[in-house]
């Protein structure tokens, strides 16, 4: 999942990336630890989450996980639109299981080593949602390759990003690791991971031209 080049959210500011980690890229936590801040008593709807886990999820469409391809699908396009466009964010938090985590990756620009950042989906919307809305964002899927057992499945989709439809070349493509659970109601987002395509690292072939479905 992606997004543009600017202080951006994960691949530049935070390991310095020679290219963006993608629209679920992450802004970094500064070098110097924040000053701690007072633990606030819990509020009733805390304590209800704490309980229940799935109370503080929105409930889901159901034509948004009624399947594997439904939910990628809604993933790929709760993020996308134009300049402008208000984002659906609790369509986005609805595909999501609890404690779900997104994660960005790629090598550091200046030492080379590859990291990663582990954030939840609420860190994703804190991240993205001005640049989203703001400069316009369009994640599209071009290939799929699918591993499935039991109630899991393993997805590696390979996307591309524009600011809008009409550009003719993406600024950015690479790999979205998507894993899923049927819990035999519906279908839920347990972990994205994704990697940027880069010059020493381009995109399959397998993988880098749009798929007919």
């Amino acid at each position: 999942m992606s997004t543009k080049p600017r202080n951006l959210l994960f691949g530049v500011a935070f390991l310095c990336l020679t290219s963006v980690a993608g629209a679920q890229d992450i802004k970094p936590v500064g070098n110097a630890a924040p000053a701690p801040k007072p633990t606030p008593a819990p509020s009733a709807t805390a304590a209800v989450a704490a309980a229940d886990p799935f109370a503080s999820i929105p409930p889901a469409k159901a034509e948004d996980v009624k399947s594997m391809d439904a939910i990628i699908t809604a993933l790929y396009g709760v993020i996308s639109g134009d300049a402008g466009v208000k984002r659906d964010w609790n369509r986005f938090r609805s595909l999501f299981y609890p404690g779900a985590r997104m994660i960005p990756t790629g090598a550091n620009a200046k030492t080379g080593k590859v990291g990663a950042r582990i954030a939840s989906p609420e860190d994703y919307i804190r991240a993205n949602q001005e640049f989203l809305e703001g400069q316009g964002f369009h994640e599209q899927e071009l290939t799929r390759h699918v591993d499935s057992f039991g109630t899991i499945s393993q997805v590696f989709s390979s996307y591309e990003a524009r600011n809008k439809l009409s550009d003719a070349k993406p600024f950015l493509r690479g790999i979205n690791s998507i894993q899923l659970l049927n819990d035999g109601k519906r279908w839920w987002i347990m972990t994205i991971a994704w990697s940027p395509e880069t010059a020493s690292d381009p995109l399959p072939d397998r993988y880098s031209k749009k798929a007919e479905r």
